[in-house]
């Protein structure tokens, strides 16, 4: 099952003014099985990775895969998750001098993690200086055994899409009792339930975590709480399931000069 983002003909801000403060942009990627080369933004395809920079492995400790909880696995390569160049999502900032945004993961499930789940890995990089040093060629691929089914993406194109959404468990609990009378009027006028009408539950860039359960908003060390970065979710062509409709959500914290992140996974 696809979550979808309605969007446009409803405009929330008409409807209910009161979310008009509320609302955030945020890219939705939409991605698309494909065959995305290295220097396009993908999910799941090839990463512009520097061929003086060994691809990354985890052996964190106890991973493992279904069904072999007693039976970890070993170092396994991490596997491409996100590519976005800066030209592809110019809403979000990205760091002086960098305009390459890349995730990876280790498709494994971690129990000594807080997520339990699989364990990402966030780069930032400059693609001019990637083409300069050259491009790392062949990326090794776990295998049998070494990788959890849903936590291994399917290569997919993007078409990087700015839309506006509104929080769904993130919505104030005093705003949410005021509205929800209004908010059950607009589900039977309009037929759809406010989480579909309101929040883009989908691969994306900004806005607010797709939640399915209460949020939990991680804050870095120095107690700042972190801004939602991306989500990535079991759309449909990525071929993933990741529980109940649902994903892993990468913050990061912006007024630490390290930029500091963290994840959560959700489902």
């Amino acid at each position: 099952m696809t979550q979808s983002f309605a969007g446009p003909p409803y405009v929330l801000d008409d409807l209910i003014p009161e979310l008009t403060v509320l609302g955030r942009r945020t890219t939705l990627l939409l991605p698309k099985s494909g065959s995305p080369g290295v220097q396009e933004s993908s999910l799941g395809g090839p990463m512009l990775w520097p061929t003086d920079e060994p691809w990354p492995s985890c052996g964190q400790s106890g991973h493992w895969a279904w069904p072999n909880e007693k039976n970890p696995a070993g170092t396994v390569p991490m596997v491409p998750v996100v590519q976005l160049f800066a030209r592809d999502v110019p809403e979000l900032p990205f760091p002086e001098g960098m305009d390459v945004l890349q995730l990876i993961w280790c498709p494994l499930i971690h129990p000594h993690d807080q997520a339990c789940a699989a364990l990402p890995k966030l780069y930032w990089r400059n693609e001019a200086a990637v083409l300069t040093t050259g491009v790392l060629q062949a990326i090794p691929a776990p295998q049998e055994g070494e990788y959890e089914e849903e936590f291994m993406p399917n290569p997919c194109t993007v078409s990087p899409t700015s839309v506006v959404e509104y929080p769904n468990w993130d919505l104030p609990l005093e705003l949410r009792q005021t509205l929800q009378p209004r908010i059950e009027e607009l589900e039977e006028r309009l037929g759809m339930d406010y989480t579909l009408l309101a929040c883009a539950l989908q691969n994306k860039v900004g806005g607010y975590p797709a939640w399915n359960q209460p949020p939990d908003w991680p804050s870095c060390e120095h107690g700042h709480r972190m801004e939602h970065l991306l989500s990535v979710t079991a759309e449909e062509d990525l071929d993933m399931v990741m529980g109940d409709l649902g994903g892993i959500y990468v913050f990061l914290c912006r007024q630490c000069p390290e930029l500091p992140y963290a994840h959560r996974y959700d489902c």
